[in-house]
C-alpha cells in the first residue's frame, strides 16, 4: 500500500503539526543520523484526522490521549518528589503541548560506519519512550555508554536537569528495521510569552540558580539551530 507524503520538510517551528523528514539539524550537526521520522504536534491543538495516515491514525490519536494521562500523573509524583504542590509542574504548563515522534531506523549494512542518532539530551519537559524489541538505545551512566535493553510493556522516561537530562543515543543495527515512538512534553510550538525559569521554591542561599529564564520558543529555535550535538543548556547557563 503505497501513501502520497507531502509535509516532508526540516520546519521544526511547529507551523505544520504533521511533518515528515530525516535529520532534521542535517545542515547544523557535524554527522547525519540514520533514521526517518514523522512529528505529530497532538496538543493543544491536534491535527485533524484525515491529516494522518490511514495506518497510524486511529492508534496515534488514542496513543496521544492515554500519553497525556500519564504525562499528568507522573508531573504531579515529580512535584511532591521535589516537595511541591503536586499540581505545581501542571499549574506552570510542562502538560499543556505533546508531540509524538514515530523514529524509523532502516536496517544497517555496516552499522559500524553509521550513527541511529548521536548522542543528546532532550529539549522538552519529559519524554516518554516506547521500544520496539530490537533494541539500540544507549544511555551515557557513570562515564560509559550503558544499552538500555527494551522491556515489553515498558516506557523510558527520559527528564529534565533537577532529574538530571539523560544523555542518550541510538546505535545502527544490521538487525531491522528498529521503530520507536517518543511521546515529547513540550510548549516549543505554542505561542506564548510565558517564561520559564529555576523554581523559586527550590532555590536556597546556597543552591543559587543555575540557568537564566527564556521562553520555551527560544529555547526550542536555539536547539533546532545548533543541532543535537550539543546541550541547549550551555547557552541559557548563569
Amino acid at each position: 500500500m503505497m501513501f502520497r507524503i507531502s509535509n516532508n520538510t526540516r520546519d521544526m517551528s511547529g507551523k505544520t503539526r504533521v511533518i515528515y523528514n530525516s535529520n532534521f539539524d542535517l545542515y547544523a550537526a557535524p554527522v547525519t543520523n540514520w533514521r526517518d521520522t514523522f512529528y505529530c504536534t497532538m496538543a493543544p491543538n491536534p491535527p485533524e484526522p484525515h491529516e494522518l495516515l490511514p495506518p497510524c491514525r486511529d492508534i496515534l490519536l488514542e496513543y496521544s490521549k492515554q500519553a497525556m494521562k500519564l504525562g499528568v500523573c507522573v508531573f504531579e509524583l515529580m512535584s511532591e518528589a521535589l516537595g511541591l504542590d503536586r499540581n505545581h509542574l501542571v499549574d506552570i504548563g510542562c502538560a499543556d503541548g505533546l508531540a509524538i515522534l514515530g523514529h524509523y531506523y532502516p536496517s544497517c549494512p555496516q552499522p559500524e560506519l553509521t550513527i541511529g542518532i548521536q548522542d543528546h539530551t532532550d529539549n522538552d519537559f519529559i519524554t516518554f519512550l516506547l521500544q520496539d524489541p530490537i533494541g539500540g538505545l544507549k544511555v551515557f551512566y557513570q562515564d560509559q555508554w550503558t544499552d538500555v535493553p527494551p522491556i515489553p510493556r515498558a516506557l523510558v522516561l527520559i527528564t529534565n536537569d533537577k532529574f538530571v537530562s539523560s544523555q542518550h543515543k541510538v546505535v545502527a543495527n544490521k538487525v531491522g528495521p528498529r521503530v520507536s515512538v517518543a511521546s515529547f512534553f513540550t510548549t516549543g510550538p505554542i505561542e506564548t510569552s510565558k517564561v520559564y525559569e529555576p523554581i523559586t521554591e527550590l532555590l536556597l542561599e546556597d543552591n543559587p540558580a543555575k540557568y537564566r529564564g527564556t521562553i520555551v520558543k527560544k529555547y526550542v529555535d536555539y536547539y533546532i539551530a545548533k543541532g543535537l550535538h550539543t546541550s541547549p543548556l550551555l547557552h541559557f547557563k548563569i
